[in-house]
């Protein structure tokens, strides 16, 4: 029987990895928008996903303000689609 791959079974940081696996990048209002997460909240879990090599953070500022935009890496891109394939495998479709 497969095995979902914990890190990525959480709700939260399945939403983030799932909306960036569909575009370049996003920043974080962006994430926050389509997550309805709080700030703290995102931050910890993109933090998760970046420590183990899923996305790439960026930080810069942008008109005397702090941005901070994400993209998927290529190691979050094959954790995804094992995730999902195990998912598929486990649901027999």
């Amino acid at each position: 029987m497969p095995k979902l791959n914990p890190l990525l079974h959480q709700e939260l940081r399945l939403s983030i990895i799932s909306f960036l696996a569909t575009i370049d990048s996003a920043d974080f209002n962006k994430l926050m928008a389509v997550t309805k997460a709080s700030k703290g909240n995102l931050s910890v879990q993109i933090s998760k996903l970046k420590a183990a090599g899923y996305v790439n953070v960026k930080k810069t500022f942008k008109n005397n303000y702090p941005h901070t935009s994400c993209a998927i890496t290529k190691k979050g891109q094959l954790a995804l689609s094992e995730y999902v394939e195990n998912l598929k495998q486990l649901l027999n479709i």
